[in-house]
Order: structure tokens, then C-alpha cells, then sequence
């Protein structure tokens, strides 16, 4: 009986069980480059919403505000807090090391950063740099939005969004107005389509 057991428990959570029938493994697949991908599993209902960044950079507190004026176009109150909860994921990252600023230890400020922009607190420099035995990435600079809209009362997940764009970093902050304003053109529907980027 207890082999029955310990076989029931093995098979509870092996990767062929249950967990697996659900479509877990695609929660890490994403849009293509150059593309958004709207996930609404309801409409954004119009309560307070509360706009919260992942990591506070210069260009996500521009693309927050951007999120917040979009919201409040729909109808919605907007604030520090709410209802519910939209979670801002901004990351920009130039695979090829082609910054003129030198962005290549840990520390630094980001190429898109104006100069005295939320500066870094020290931490030890460690380079980052290009394998010479790979081939570089042909991918470009890129620019990644991510949304993610939640109840506070429930903690489910309403709504999400992503899109990215190949982009230089002058550039980032206009890029990543282009891909929120196409977002909210049509949020409350799935879809894939063209993220807008700036050409």
C-alpha cells in the first residue's frame, strides 16, 4: 500500500502530471521582437489603479507616467493606491556593447540615464563583457515593456501586456510611449500584433 502511495505522490508531481496539462511551461514565451502580445483574461475594470515600477530608472518613471495617462484617459482614478495594481517592467539592454558611455561594469548609468538621473548606490565592478569565442548578437539595443494588472483583494491577474522594440538609447523614452500608447489603442481584447515602433 505504501508503494501505491509514494507512486501517486511521484506521479502528483512529475513533469508529465497534472501541472503540465495546465500550460505552465509557456509562461515564459513572450511576444516576437518588434511585436506586443495583450493577455486580458477580463477588460481593465475602471477602479483606482495604482501604477508600480519594477525598478526605478529614469526612463520608468517616464514610461509610468505615460501608463498612468493612458489609464486615466479610460476612465480610471489613478494613484499610489487602489483596487488594484498595474506592475511596470521596463529593461533596456544593448547585447552588442555598442554604448559610446562605457555602460559595461555593474554601477554605471545606462546610456538612455541624463547625467545626476537616480544614481546607482556603489556596488563592486564587475565587467560585463562580449565572449570573443561567440558571435555577437545581431539582435541590436532593445527595449522591453512589460504590464501586469492585478487585484489587491485577490492577488489574480486581470491583464497583461508585452512588447519590445530594437531601439538606441536615445531614443528609448519615444519608443516606449510608442509601444504603451499602442497597447491601450486596444487593451481590452488578446491580441498580437505590431508594437509601434519607431522606425
Amino acid at each position: 500500500m505504501r508503494i501505491i502511495a509514494a507512486l501517486i505522490a511521484l506521479w502528483a508531481v512529475s513533469p508529465a502530471g497534472p501541472a503540465s496539462a495546465q500550460g505552465y511551461g509557456s509562461i515564459g514565451t513572450g511576444p516576437k521582437l518588434g511585436e506586443l502580445e495583450i493577455k486580458a483574461w477580463q477588460p481593465i475594470p475602471k477602479t483606482k489603479t495604482a501604477v508600480q515600477l519594477g525598478a526605478d530608472t529614469k526612463l520608468g518613471r517616464e514610461l509610468r507616467r505615460q501608463v498612468m495617462v493612458r489609464l486615466s484617459q479610460r476612465g480610471n482614478a489613478v494613484g499610489f493606491s487602489g483596487s488594484n495594481v498595474m506592475r511596470l517592467d521596463v529593461s533596456y539592454f544593448d547585447l552588442q556593447g555598442g554604448n559610446s558611455r562605457g555602460y559595461g561594469e555593474l554601477g554605471e548609468r545606462p546610456a538612455y540615464a541624463e547625467p545626476g538621473s537616480n544614481p546607482f548606490l556603489p556596488v563592486p565592478a564587475n565587467p560585463i563583457g562580449r565572449n570573443t569565442s561567440r558571435t555577437p548578437s545581431t539582435a541590436g539595443p532593445t527595449l522591453r515593456v512589460s504590464l501586469s494588472l492585478y487585484s489587491v483583494d485577490t492577488g489574480k491577474v486581470l491583464w497583461s501586456a508585452t512588447a519590445s522594440c530594437r531601439t538606441q538609447a536615445d531614443i528609448a523614452q519615444r519608443a516606449g510611449e510608442a509601444m504603451i500608447n499602442n497597447i491601450f489603442d486596444n487593451a481590452d481584447k488578446n491580441r498580437v500584433g505590431d508594437a509601434g515602433c519607431p522606425l
